[in-house]
């Protein structure tokens, strides 16, 4: 009987001592495997419950999703939503207690949209060299409305801080507080792919633009000494003799105010606004070097009258200047130079033009779907 007691208690101990596995960490994901129209919106979210993720790796298509953990490590999410109509592959691995592995290997596909919208123009284009003024325009192919969920999709990285300001349900503007830095190189990408715009309609792709900024050239024109002062990088270029709009009439008053330039034509066809052929003061004309500062009809441009161009002002609204002068800012003029003029009782409007500059930047934030300063990356200025 001592021999069975003592063989008892050698059982009961050695069962005491026994190690406890604990269990797997718990892997989850939202979307959930094999979902199918899964929404795209609310991205990709992997959790671990019970331990710590190791590894998330996740493809769209043949395209690798981009994502981030938390700080604990325990939550993983896509960084932008994802694409719609597209089948995902998810692998993740989480460690928990005393190394014990647990693991998530799913698909799901997402909902193909009732309509979609995508970005119909930016302005600059991809690889342009632009003046220190130059904003980034961006029209939509189909009115938005939501513009709080767009506007966090679209991302710019540049020097300075800089903000987003919707003109109407299809176009956005982003300005810096202050112009660009001279050389300095910009991104912006629209991670619009599974945005939700507004009811049944996503974004339909991803779409990235890259600039560059130029020297800093600024012109500024005194209508009532009849000049204009070119400066590059501070320093003066050029002076020229200009005669500017005669006043007459609104129409053929210079507008005041931070002017961008938009684009050249050599020559540009300008026919009087209003007025039929016999009229007074109608015109029509082909002008030799016109770099546009307006829609309104503005240019900076060539003309032969160099009896006015320093003395008096008799344009129809134009800024014009000596044929080897004019060709001398034609060819250096980049999109998005600023050309300052002062001296005139006509205003510019915001909307005339690229007039952005003429709105203070505390309207412009207010002007944000998200009512603040967006978050921004800053990238190194220079070559």
């Amino acid at each position: 009987m001592r021999v069975i007691a003592w063989a008892a208690a050698l059982l009961l101990a050695v069962a005491g001592c026994a190690v406890r596995v604990p269990p797997a960490p718990r892997v989850t994901m939202t979307p959930a495997p094999d979902a199918v129209g899964a929404p795209p919106d609310g991205g990709l979210v992997v959790r671990a419950d019970g331990g710590r993720l190791t590894n998330v790796v996740a493809f769209a298509g043949r395209d690798l999703v981009p994502g981030a953990f938390d700080r604990s490590r325990t939550v993983w999410r896509s960084s932008w939503a994802l694409r719609p109509g597209t089948d995902y592959v998810v692998n993740a691995l989480a460690v928990g207690p005393q190394g014990v592995a647990g693991r998530l290997t799913g698909r799901f596909r997402t909902l193909r949209p009732h309509h979609e919208v995508a970005l119909a123009s930016v302005v600059p284009s991809d690889g342009e060299t632009v003046g220190v003024g130059m904003p980034i325009i961006v029209t939509f192919t189909r009115p938005v409305e939501n513009r709080a969920a767009v506007e966090r999709a679209l991302a710019v990285t540049g020097p300075v801080e800089g903000a987003w300001h919707w003109f109407g349900p299809s176009q956005v503007v982003y300005r810096p507080m202050r112009m660009w830095p001279a050389r300095s190189r910009i991104a912006f990408t629209a991670h619009l792919a599974g945005v939700r715009a507004g009811p049944g309609t996503y974004g339909a792709a991803d779409r990235s633009v890259s600039f560059t900024v130029g020297r800093a050239m600024v012109s500024t024109v005194d209508t009532r000494v009849h000049r204009m002062v070119v400066r590059q990088d501070g320093v003066v270029a050029q002076r020229i003799p200009i005669s500017a709009g005669m006043a007459t009439t609104r129409e053929y008053t210079t507008t005041s105010g931070i002017h961008l330039t938009m684009e050249k034509g050599n020559p540009v066809r300008m026919v009087s606004p209003g007025r039929r052929k016999g009229d007074p003061e109608y015109y029509d004309n082909l002008i030799d070097y016109a770099v546009r500062i307006s829609n309104s009809g503005e240019y900076v441009h060539a003309m032969g009258n160099v009896w006015a161009q320093g003395r008096i002002n008799m344009s129809h609204g134009c800024v014009n200047a000596s044929p080897d002068q004019a060709r001398w800012f034609y060819e250096h003029a980049l999109r998005g130079d600023p050309v300052i003029v002062t001296g005139t009782s006509r205003r510019l409007e915001w909307n005339n033009g690229w007039g952005y500059w003429q709105i203070s930047w505390p309207d412009w934030l207010s002007g944000s779907a998200l009512h603040r300063v967006p978050e921004f990356v800053r990238g190194a200025a220079g070559p």
